[in-house]
């Protein structure tokens, strides 16, 4: 059965890339592919907060942000190998999910105020603030906020290969593909085609970033 949108697919993955990308130009000091970079992850950030609205069943945050009874529902049933009951993610699943994203948003919005050491290759808006906190800035964009990310990314591996491993529910392969297999008579979560919204969405997040970065209309 289809459970995720091409959308959530290919904004999954393009972010799995850019965020290994970014943090190795952000290490070996390539900034200006470090930037591009960024506001890639900017753009696709906001556009998955978008479609959690207006994307498919199982990529809104309606179908997959529980509350905390479902979570500690679902937390009792985590040493059962059953899985793949459940079409999206799980309960903890989502939680985890929005933090990443959130995130992944602060960090990369950070990145836009960033100051460099030596005041050379910062952000695009770091004029807007001074050195010192531009520089703090800089520490919470590629060391805190990047530690964290790093714990949550840990975690989600962890609980990929647990659910692989143990439940024997394949979680990569249905992020590639799309499709899960689920027990009969489970709802399908994509009614419709809607890519058009996708489109839409995606183009309308890209101008708000290119407007923001380049300044237009800020000068």
């Amino acid at each position: 059965m289809p459970i995720w949108d091409l959308p959530v697919r290919l904004g999954h993955w393009a972010v799995v890339l850019l965020v290994a990308f970014s943090w190795v130009t952000g290490t070996y000091g390539a900034l200006t592919w470090h930037r591009w970079s960024g506001y890639t992850i900017l753009v696709l950030v906001l556009f998955r907060v978008y479609w959690g609205f207006a994307g498919s069943r199982t990529a809104r945050f309606a179908h997959f942000l529980c509350g905390p009874r479902a979570v500690w529902r679902y937390s009792k049933t985590l040493l059962t190998r059953l899985g793949g009951q459940r079409a999206g993610h799980t309960p903890l699943g989502g939680w985890n999910i929005l933090a990443m994203l959130l995130l992944l948003l602060a960090q990369s919005a950070l990145g836009l105020f960033a100051v460099d050491v030596d005041g050379i290759e910062s952000g695009p808006l770091s004029d807007l603030v001074s050195f010192e906190t531009g520089r703090v800035i800089a520490a919470w964009h590629s060391k805190i906020l990047m530690d964290l990310l790093l714990v949550l990314i840990a975690l989600h591996l962890v609980a990929i290969l647990y659910y692989w491993l143990y439940k024997g529910d394949n979680l990569i392969l249905a992020m590639l593909s799309g499709v899960k297999r689920l027990p009969p008579g489970t709802p399908a979560p994509i009614p419709v085609p809607i890519f058009w919204r996708a489109l839409v969405g995606l183009a309308a997040v890209a101008l708000v970033v290119m407007v923001v970065v380049s300044r237009l209309g800020f000068n």
